[in-house]
């Protein structure tokens, strides 16, 4: 996966094909919010959960702690 910015429901179509945007988006805001080290590492790297855009090294951090997208 080429790592540079996305919005927040760019990447959540990545990891949820097939799926409406906004429940996409929804699901995973869940994942991040479930996972504590995640959001503690994605937190000091800037982002907020009110957040639509993801830098590159956000979405680095996901993928390190969600796996990559199918």
């Amino acid at each position: 996966m080429k790592y540079h910015a996305y919005t927040k429901s760019e990447l959540a179509r990545l990891y949820f094909p097939g799926t409406e945007l906004h429940v996409a988006t929804n699901r995973l805001s869940r994942w991040i919010g479930r996972n504590r080290e995640l959001k503690e590492a994605l937190e000091a790297a800037g982002y907020h959960t009110r957040n639509r855009c993801l830098t590159a090294r956000q979405v680095r951090l996901i993928t390190q702690y969600l796996g990559e997208p199918e």
